[in-house]
């Protein structure tokens, strides 16, 4: 592709088909190269990315992520090998390790060790789209089985990292790095170091992609913009327990996040509010305002990452995400 590369996210809280449909279509008329749908706690997003296969024409579509707690290695290698065909060839695995309030919470499994478990899953997932037989270490005498499709072995895989341990994951073992809630100063800081880890584990070929970018609101009114993004911002970090709140305290944020988290004692992804003495982190996680001022904040993003991924807020109405989608296009 030519000119500024960007994709498009959804959060796991958007839970309306109409409106997931209706960006994917849109994100792939306007050029958009990544289409990433998350899963959480309400969709399985597999189904979903498969009936946006048959919406879409050229745009890759990527699982944004799939938690390495919720399926078995297997299950990931048949998904991603169906999908891939689904597609025609489109098709992204997304991995990540979630969070503890979701693994344990929803799928009621303890969540230790997790670069242990993302680096363990990506390891055994590879094998088996490479066509190698299953790696088991449960079932003592069993035969290992191969997936039943044609070998993918250069099926891209993008890992979703934000902690040391889990970058190093990424960097050794992803076609692309794919976090959440990271700052631009964070992402450059990082790439260096994951270009050596790269090259020292010699298991990939090929650079790393990095695909990462803004919370972004367009609306004719900036304040209206600034508001929604904000209360997505204070969601996170405060209703989707420690990792982000974490994560962005080790990347320089610790008093901002204490103040949202403060200021949002019951939290509501439409109702949260970033006080003025956090409004730094708008300015480092969000491109809000009005179409030209978001167009001017993307801009600067293209220095750090390889993919601009343009993160839709859930829930708002389909004219502000069309709008939002126009306005950055690339």
């Amino acid at each position: 592709m030519t000119g500024p590369r960007r994709g498009v996210a959804l959060t796991p809280m958007e839970t309306r088909l109409d409106v997931i449909m209706g960006a994917a279509a849109l994100a792939d008329e306007l050029g958009y190269e990544v289409f990433s749908l998350a899963e959480g706690w309400g969709f399985d997003s597999t189904p979903v990315l498969a009936e946006a296969a048959q919406r879409t024409r050229r745009i890759a579509l990527c699982s944004g992520v799939l938690s390495v707690w919720g399926r078995t290695p297997a299950t990931l290698a048949m998904t991603a090998a169906t999908l891939h065909q689904l597609s025609g060839g489109r098709y992204v695995l997304g991995l990540g390790p979630s969070t503890r309030a979701l693994v344990e919470g929803f799928h009621d499994l303890p969540f230790a060790r997790p670069a242990a478990r993302l680096r363990e899953v990506t390891i055994r997932v590879r094998a088996l789209l490479a066509g190698e037989p299953a790696r088991l270490d449960g079932a003592r005498g069993a035969r290992p089985i191969r997936l039943g499709q044609p070998p993918l072995p250069d099926l891209p895989i993008w890992v979703a990292a934000m902690g040391d341990r889990t970058v190093r994951v990424a960097a050794e073992l992803g076609d692309g790095w794919f976090p959440l809630l990271v700052t631009r100063d964070r992402l450059a800081g990082w790439v260096p170091e994951l270009d050596r880890l790269r090259r020292a584990a010699g298991q990939r070929p090929g650079p790393l992609t990095v695909a990462a970018g803004p919370l972004t609101v367009v609306d004719g009114d900036a304040g209206t913009a600034r508001g929604v993004a904000a209360s997505h911002i204070a969601w996170y970090l405060g209703a989707m327990g420690d990792v982000y709140a974490r994560s962005l305290s080790e990347q320089g944020y610790e008093a901002e996040v204490e103040a949202v988290r403060a200021a949002n004692p019951r939290p509501s992804p439409h109702r949260g509010v970033v006080p003025a003495e956090a409004e730094v982190l708008l300015e480092a996680l969000t491109a809000s305002g009005t179409p030209g001022t978001v167009r001017e904040r993307l801009e600067p993003w293209h220095k750090a990452a390889d993919i601009v991924m343009v993160g839709l807020p859930a829930g708002v109405p389909w004219p502000t995400i069309e709008a939002t989608l126009r306005a950055a296009a690339p």
